[in-house]
C-alpha cells in the first residue's frame, strides 16, 4: 500500500502526548510444526512432564518479572503468571498428553479450546484471550527450545504498532526506547492502556487501518488526539512535537499542591499497587493516595496470605505518605479477570463481568474481608497513620451499611467505589453509611454503555468522554457537595489533563492517577479557572458524543 494510502488514522486517545519516529512491530509467534503423530504410551508420562516443566518455566520467568515491577504491572504479570498454570487449562493440555498428542499440540488445542469458550462468553473473560494467547506462544516456545515471543529492542526510539499487546510484553517495555504505542485491537481500560499509562508512553488504541503500516515507516503518534500520521510533512511533525515539549515543560515545573488557577484547591493522588510504586508516587507532586489496590499480595497464591503478611505490605504503603498525607486503600477486587486460586472462582464463571468480584467475593468466603480489615487496622497502628478504606463494586445502600460497619469497628474511615450505575444514582443515600465516594470510571463506563471494555468494535463507547458517564459523575459528586463529604476519581480519566478539569467542573473533589501522569494534570489544571472548569464541564454534558465532548471542552479551556 502506498504511503499516501493511509495518510492519517483514528483511534481512541489513552496517554496524552506526541512522538514522531519510526515504526516498529512485535515479532511472529513462534512457527513449530505441530505433528499428527502420536507418542507412544510409555514415553507419554515423559512428555506430560515435559509439558508442566514448560509451564512452571513460563510462569517462573512472568513471576519474576513481576516482581521487578511495580504497580499495574506487577499486577498484570502476577496475574498472568497464575494463568499460566491455571488447573483448567492444564488439565485440558495434560489430558491430551495423555491420550496421545505430543505436548505443542496438546498445548494448542487446549488453549485454543479456552480462547473459543471466553470469546463466546465475552465481557471480561474475552479480555483474557488475549494473555492466553500470550502464554500458549510461550510454552510452545519453550518446548521447542526457541527464543520466548516478545517485543524486539529497538536501536533507537521507536513507536510500536501491533494488533494487541500481551500485558507481559507492554509491562516489560522501555519508555527510552518505545515512546509510542498505537494498537488495532483494545480499549481505554485495557491491560495495555493502564500499564502506559503508568510508563508514561503515548498511547492510542482501536485505530482502525493501523495494520497497513509497516515497519520501518515514519510516523505522528498523538495520544491527545487519538491520532496516527503516516509519513507526516517533516515540518508539520517537528512543529507538532515543539508544541507537545512545551506542554511537557510546563509540567515538569509544577510542583503543587493541586488547585484550579483562581486557587480552588483539587487534591491530585496516585495510583499504586506496593510499597515500591508508593515511594516513587512520593517524588512527585502526588498529594497522597487515591487508591491503593491491594490485590497483588493475594495473586500468584494457593493460599490465602495471613492477616501479618498483609499488615507488612500495607505498611510499606502508609510509611511511605506518613506525616498527614491521604492513602485510600481498597479492598480486594478481585474475581473475573483476576481470580483468586483459594477463593474458589471457576474459570468458565457465565459472564464474569456481572458475577462474584469485589466485594461480592466476601460472600462465599467467611472472613476474608474481615481480616483485610484486620491487617490493615494492624498496618495503621504500626504506622500511627489514619488511613481511609474503601470497597469495590458496591450497588445498594445496605452494602455500603455493612461494609461501614466493618471499616468503623477498626477506627478506620470508611468509603465506597462508585463503579456501578445504581450506586451513582443513589450515592446520597450510600452516603449516608460512608464518609467518601471515589469513582472508578474504567467500569462505571463499560457497565454505564453495556460494552466490554477490550472491545476494539465498542472501544468509543467505553470512551470516558461519554457524557452519559460523566452524567453519572455529575450525580455522585452534587450528592458529596449536598453533605460536604468528597467526591474523588480514581479511574483512568483522572490521567487525562483535559478530561481532569472537567471532572472539577462537575464537582469533584480529588484526583487520582498513575503517578507518570499526575505533573501533566496538575499543571493543566492550574491554567484555568474554576468557572471555566464547570462551563466547560456543561458543555460537554450537551454534547452526543465523545469525540465532540473533547471538541467541546477545548472550546471552553483552549
Amino acid at each position: 500500500m502506498s504511503a499516501l494510502s493511509v495518510p492519517v488514522l483514528h483511534g481512541v486517545p489513552v496517554v496524552p502526548g506526541v512522538q514522531y519516529a519510526p515504526v516498529i512491530r512485535p515479532g511472529r509467534p513462534p512457527v513449530v510444526e505441530l505433528a499428527d503423530t502420536e507418542i507412544a504410551e510409555p514415553d507419554r508420562a515423559a512428555e506430560a512432564g515435559r509439558f508442566r516443566a514448560a509451564a512452571t518455566a513460563v510462569a517462573d520467568r512472568l513471576r519474576a518479572r513481576a516482581a521487578h515491577a511495580t504497580g499495574a504491572a506487577a499486577e498484570v504479570l502476577a496475574a498472568t503468571a497464575t494463568l499460566a498454570q491455571d488447573r483448567a487449562w492444564i488439565g485440558a493440555a495434560e489430558k491430551r498428553i495423555t491420550a496421545g498428542a505430543p505436548a505443542a499440540r496438546a498445548v494448542t488445542e487446549a488453549v485454543d479450546q479456552f480462547i473459543d469458550m471466553f470469546t463466546k462468553l465475552g465481557g471480561l473473560m474475552a479480555e483474557r484471550v488475549t494473555d492466553l494467547r500470550d502464554i500458549r506462544d510461550r510454552v510452545v516456545a519453550e518446548l521447542a527450545g526457541l527464543p520466548e515471543p516478545g517485543v524486539p529492542l529497538p536501536d533507537t526510539p521507536s513507536i510500536l504498532c501491533a494488533p494487541d499487546l500481551a500485558p507481559a510484553d507492554t509491562a516489560g517495555l522501555d519508555p527510552d526506547l518505545i515512546v509510542g504505542l498505537a494498537t488495532t485491537l483494545g480499549g481505554p481500560t485495557s491491560h495495555t492502556a493502564i500499564i502506559a499509562r503508568q510508563l508514561g508512553i503515548p498511547c492510542v488504541v482501536a485505530v482502525s487501518g493501523l495494520d497497513a503500516i509497516g515497519s520501518g515507516r515514519m510516523v505522528l503518534l498523538d495520544g491527545t488526539a487519538g491520532t496516527v500520521t503516516a509519513d507526516p510533512d517533516p515540518s508539520e511533525a517537528a512543529a507538532a512535537l515543539d508544541a507537545a515539549r512545551r506542554s511537557a515543560e510546563a509540567a515538569r515545573h509544577w510542583h503543587g499542591p493541586g488547585a484550579t488557577g483562581d486557587g480552588h484547591a483539587v487534591a491530585i493522588l496516585a495510583n499504586v499497587a506496593d510499597g515500591a510504586a508508593a515511594r516513587a508516587a512520593r517524588e512527585t507532586p502526588a498529594e497522597g493516595i487515591g487508591l491503593f489496590r491491594t490485590e497483588l499480595c493475594f495473586l500468584n497464591r494457593d493460599t490465602e496470605p495471613t492477616v501479618e503478611e498483609q499488615a507488612a505490605i500495607y505498611a510499606q504503603v502508609l510509611e511511605a505518605f506518613s506525616g498527614g498525607p491521604k492513602v485510600v486503600i481498597r479492598t480486594l477486587d478481585a474475581g473475573s479477570d483476576k481470580p483468586l486460586r483459594f477463593a474458589g472462582h471457576p474459570l468458565d464463571e457465565a459472564n464474569p463481568a456481572l458475577g462474584v468480584r469485589g466485594i461480592r467475593i466476601a460472600a462465599d468466603n467467611p472472613g476474608l474481608l474481615e481480616r483485610q480489615l484486620d491487617a490493615v487496622a494492624a498496618a495503621a497502628e504500626k504506622t500511627n497513620t489514619e488511613p481511609w478504606v474503601m470497597a469495590p463494586m458496591i450497588a445498594t445502600a445496605d452494602e455500603a451499611k455493612r461494609f461501614a460497619a466493618q471499616v468503623r469497628s477498626r477506627g478506620l474511615t470508611p468509603g465506597v467505589m462508585i463503579e456501578i450505575p445504581a450506586a451513582a444514582l443513589l450515592a446520597g443515600a450510600i452516603l449516608d453509611h460512608v464518609d467518601f465516594l471515589s469513582i472508578g470510571t474504567n467500569d462505571l463506563a463499560q457497565y454505564t454503555m453495556a460494552a466490554d471494555r477490550m472491545s476494539a468494535e465498542l472501544a468509543t463507547l467505553t470512551d470516558p468522554w461519554q457524557p452519559a458517564v460523566l452524567a453519572l459523575v455529575e450525580i455522585a459528586a452534587r450528592a458529596g457537595a449536598a453533605v460536604g463529604k468528597p467526591v474523588g476519581v480514581c479511574g483512568e480519566a483522572a490521567a487525562d489533563p483535559l478530561l481532569a478539569c472537567v471532572l472539577v467542573g462537575l464537582g469533584v473533589t480529588s484526583l487520582s492517577a498513575a503517578a507518570a501522569a499526575i505533573p501533566a494534570v496538575g499543571a493543566r489544571l492550574s491554567t484555568v479557572t474554576l468557572q471555566q472548569c464547570r462551563d466547560a464541564a456543561q458543555a460537554v454534558l450537551a454534547t452526543a458524543g465523545p469525540g465532540e465532548a473533547r471538541a467541546a471542552a477545548l472550546g471552553v479551556l483552549g
